[in-house]
C-alpha cells in the first residue's frame, strides 16, 4: 500500500485537503515525494518539514523553508542545507554553531558551504577529524586558505587540494612533482593498519571504507598517487608540470591528461599512440586536437575511438561521413552537424552517401524543403533519423512506415505530430515493434485505445499508466497490478477519480 501513497503524493490532481492527509502520514519516502509538489501551501510546508527532517532539508535547497523558518539547534541538517545555498554570509552564527556539531558528518557538510565566516574557516582547518579537513580543503574558494592546507601533514588533505581549481598554481605543481613542502606524516591508511600494508581488493570486513588497493610503505603511495591524478585534471595546474606525464608508466595519470584542453599538440600525439583504447577515447574529443589528428585518429582500430572522435565539435564532415559508416555514430546529433552552416547542411542533405544524409537528418530545424526530400529518402536509416522531425504531415509518417515498416516504426512514434489515429495503427502493425509501445505510452496524444494496447507490454505498462488519457476504470484496476511501479504510476495518474484518490488517502492506509 505504501507504492501507492507515493504515487498519491505526487498526483497533480491530489486536492489540498488531501495533500494535508498525508503529510500528517508522511515518513521519508511519502515525504520525499510530497516536497516535490509545486502547489504545496506555506503552511504545507512548513507542516511537512515539522513532520519529517529529511523534507525539511529538501524543501530548504528548493527555497520552500527560509532562514526565519529553521533553528539551526533544533534542525541542524536543513540550517546545513541553506548555508549550502549561500546564507552563510548572513547568519555568520550558524556556522560557528555547526563547527562545534559532534557529528562528523555535520562538519564536513559546513566544511564545503560557501560565505562561511574566517574564523570558522580556521576552525575547520584545524578539526581533529582529517575528512573534515579534506573537505575545506576541496571545496573552500580562497587560495589562501587551499595553499596554506597544500602543506598539511595528511596526505588525505592534500589531495582534495589537489583537486580543488582555487588552489594556486604554484602549489598544484609542487604538489604534482613533489618538489614542495616536505612529504605528508599520515594518510588513511597508515592511520588505520600497520604498514607496510595493501588493501586486498576482495576486503570482506563490513566496516572497511579504503579504496581497494589502497597501499602504504611509509610513503603513503597510493595517497600520492591520487594526489597526482587529481592534479593533472584540475584545468589550474600548469601545463609546463603535466606534459611530463605524458609518458608515465601509471594509466591513471596519462588518462587525467587526455581530457586537458590545454596540452600542447606533441602531448596530444603522444596519447593519440598511447596502447590504452579509453585514453585514446576520451582524448579523442579534446578540443585541444587539430585536424591533422583528428584525420589521424579516424583510422583508430578501437570503434569507441571512433565513435568519441565524431563528437568533436571540429570534426570535418567527410570524416564524420567516414565515421558514420564504420563506428555506429550517427544515432544522435552530432556537435559538429549541429553547428554546419546552411550550405553545409544542404551539401549533406543531397550527398550520394546515405551516411552523410543520415547525419543532417538528425538536425530537428531543417527548412521544410531539405525535411521533405530526406521524408521521402530510399534509406531507412536517413528515415529513421529523420522521423522525429516536428512539421512532418500525417501522410508523410504513414509513407515512411509503409515503405520501411519496422525499421522505422518506433521512431515515428516519437514524432510530436503524430496524429491519434496514427498512434492507434502503430500499436495495431504486423509485425508487432515492442518499442513502439514505450514511445507511444509517453506521447501526449496517445489515445486511449492505443494506451490500452500499450499495457500489454511490460516495459511500456507503467508508462501507460500515468497517463491522463487512459481510461478512469482501467487506471483503477492497475491500482492493484502486481508491479508495484505499476500501481503506482496508477495512483499519481491526474485522471484517476476523486472519489478513490480520498478513499486510498482515508481507508487504505
Amino acid at each position: 500500500m505504501h507504492h501507492i501513497l507515493c504515487g498519491l503524493a505526487a498526483n497533480p490532481a491530489l486536492p489540498s485537503e488531501l495533500v494535508d492527509r498525508l503529510i500528517s502520514l508522511a515518513d521519508d519516502d511519502l515525504a520525499d515525494d510530497l516536497a516535490c509538489r509545486p502547489d504545496l501551501s506555506r503552511a504545507q510546508v512548513l507542516a511537512l518539514a515539522e513532520r519529517v527532517e529529511e523534507s525539511a532539508v529538501r524543501l530548504a535547497y528548493e527555497g520552500r523553508l527560509t532562514a526565519a523558518d529553521v533553528d539551526p539547534a533544533v534542525r541542524p541538517d536543513a540550517a546545513l542545507a541553506l548555508l549550502d545555498r549561500g546564507v552563510g554570509v548572513s547568519h555568520p552564527e550558524w556556522a560557528r554553531l555547526l563547527a562545534a556539531d559532534p557529528a562528523h558528518e555535520r562538519r564536513e557538510k559546513l566544511a564545503a558551504c560557501p560565505g562561511l565566516p574566517f574564523d570558522v574557516v580556521d576552525t575547520l582547518a584545524a578539526d581533529p577529524d582529517v575528512r573534515v579537513v579534506a573537505e575545506l580543503a576541496l571545496w573552500t574558494a580562497d587560495p589562501d586558505v587551499t595553499a596554506r592546507l597544500a602543506a598539511h601533514p595528511h596526505a588525505e588533505v592534500r589531495r582534495a587540494v589537489a583537486a580543488n581549481e582555487a588552489t594556486p598554481p604554484a602549489a598544484l605543481a609542487a604538489l604534482l612533482t613533489g618538489e614542495g613542502p616536505p612529504t605528508a606524516r599520515q594518510c588513511l591508511v597508515c592511520d588505520r593498519e600497520d604498514i607496510p600494508f595493501v588493501h586486498d581488493p576482495q576486503c570482506s570486513r563490513p566496516d572497511c571504507d579504503l579504496l581497494s588497493g589502497a597501499s602504504c610503505d611509509g610513503s603513503h603511495e597510493s595517497t600520492v598517487h591520487r594526489t597526482q591524478e587529481a592534479a593533472l585534471r584540475n584545468p589550474a595546474t600548469p601545463v609546463e608540470a603535466v606534459v611530463g606525464f605524458v609518458d608515465h608508466p601509471s594509466m591513471p595519470l596519462r588518462w587525467a591528461l587526455a581530457t586537458r584542453e590545454d596540452l600542447p599538440r606533441q602531448a596530444c600525439a603522444r596519447l593519440a599512440s598511447d596502447p590504452t583504447p579509453g585514453i585514446r577515447a576520451d582524448l579523442a574529443e579534446n578540443p585541444a586536437l587539430d585536424e591533422a589528428l583528428i584525420r589521424a585518429m579516424a583510422d583508430d582500430r578501437d570503434p569507441a575511438v571512433r565513435r568519441a572522435l565524431a563528437h568533436h565539435p571540429r570534426a570535418p564532415l567527410d570524416v564524420l561521413t567516414r565515421l558514420a559508416g564504420t563506428a555506429k555514430v550517427a544515432a544522435t546529433l552530432l556537435p559538429r552537424i549541429a553547428a554546419a552552416s546552411p550550405a553545409e547542411i544542404e551539401d549533406l542533405a543531397l550527398s550520394p552517401d546515405p551516411a552523410a544524409r543520415m547525419l543532417v537528418a538528425h538536425r530537428r530545424d531543417l527548412p521544410p524543403g531539405i525535411r521533405d526530400r530526406l521524408a521521402d529518402d530510399p534509406d531507412a536509416r536517413v528515415v529513421k533519423a529523420l522521423a522525429p522531425h516536428p512539421g512532418l504531415t500525417e501522410a508523410q509518417l504513414r509513407a515512411m512506415v509503409e515503405r520501411h515498416g519496422v525499421r522505422v516504426l518506433a521512431k515515428v512514434a516519437t514524432n510530436p505530430d503524430a496524429t491519434p489515429a496514427l498512434l492507434e495503427d502503430l500499436t495495431r502493425h504486423d509485425p508487432v515493434v515492442q518499442k513502439a509501445f514505450r514511445e507511444i505510452a509517453r506521447h501526449h496524444a496517445a489515445p486511449a485505445s492505443a494506451l490500452l494496447a500499450c499495457l500489454t507490454d511490460a516495459q511500456a505498462r507503467p508508462t501507460a499508466a500515468a497517463h491522463p488519457a487512459l481510461p478512469p476504470p482501467a487506471i483503477v484496476d492497475l491500482l492493484t497490478d502486481t508491479n508495484w511501479q505499476v500501481a503506482e504510476a496508477a495512483a499519481a495518474n491526474p485522471s484517476l477519480p476523486m472519489a478513490v484518490m480520498s478513499d486510498l488517502a482515508w481507508h487504505r492506509v
